[in-house]
C-alpha cells in the first residue's frame, strides 16, 4: 500500500490518560509523542468532539519532503483508543496508510524499535481497539519493552514505571524512536526500517 504524499500524517502515541501512568512502559507512546512535541514546537490541545489531545504542525526539510502532521494522544483509556483515533482521521481526512502508532511492545528487548506497516495486535490492546475500527493497514512503531520478570503477570508488568536501571537510557530510546518517526513520514516505510529495525 503505497502513503498519499499530498495527505497528512496522522501520529498517534498510545497510552493511558493521568499522571499515575504517565511513566508506566504502557504508556512510552505519550512518552515519544511529548517529545514530538517539543520538536514541532506546539503544545497538546483538547481536539473538539474526538477524545484526544492534539497538535496540527509540520515536520521534515522545506520543500517537497515537508508533511503535515497531526500529532495526537488518545485520552479514552488504552483499550478504547480505536474510537478517538477513527475520529481523528476522519476529521482530517487522513488515509489509513497514513497512520503512525506508537505503542509499546513486549515481544521485543527493552529499547529495540520494529517499524512496520500492517500486522495482527499481539494482544496489544491499543491496537486491537485501532484495528477493530479501522482495519490494520496503519503503520505501527513498535518500541520493546521486554517480557515480565519470573512470574509477574503481563498486565501487572506493563502498568508497572519503567525500572531505575531503564530510566537510565529511556531518554535515548525515546530519541531514537521520535527519529524513527520523523523518518517513517518523511522518507518511507523502507527506508526508516532499514535504519531503525535494529
Amino acid at each position: 500500500m503505497t502513503t498519499d504524499a499530498g495527505a497528512p500524517w496522522l501520529i498517534v502515541g498510545l497510552g493511558n490518560p493521568g499522571p499515575e501512568y504517565a511513566m508506566n512502559r504502557h504508556n512510552v507512546g505519550f512518552v515519544v509523542a511529548d517529545l514530538l512535541a517539543e520538536r514541532i514546537g506546539g503544545r497538546f490541545k483538547r481536539a473538539g468532539k474526538a477524545q484526544a489531545q492534539v497538535i496540527e504542525g509540520r515536520i521534515g526539510p522545506p520543500g517537497p519532503a515537508n508533511r503535515r502532521v497531526i500529532l495526537a494522544k488518545p485520552m479514552s483509556y488504552m483499550n478504547l483508543s480505536g474510537g478517538p483515533v477513527t475520529a481523528l482521521r476522519d476529521f482530517y481526512k487522513v488515509p489509513t496508510a497514513n497512520i503512525v502508532a506508537i505503542h509499546d511492545e513486549l515481544d521485543i528487548d527493552y529499547g529495540v524499535l520494529r517499524l512496520k506497516l500492517g500486522g495482527g495486535d499481539n494482544g496489544h490492546n491499543g491496537l486491537k481497539s485501532m484495528t477493530k475500527a479501522m482495519g490494520s493497514e496503519y503503520h505501527r512503531v513498535r518500541f520493546g519493552i521486554g517480557r515480565p520478570p519470573g512470574r509477574m503477570q503481563v498486565a501487572d508488568f506493563v502498568l508497572k514505571d519503567f525500572s531505575s536501571a531503564e530510566r537510565k537510557e529511556l531518554d535515548y530510546f525515546v530519541d531514537r524512536a521520535s527519529d524513527a518517526v520523523e523518518c517513517l513520514v518523511i522518507e518511507g516505510l523502507e527506508r526508516a526500517q532499514g535504519t531503525y529495525n535494529s
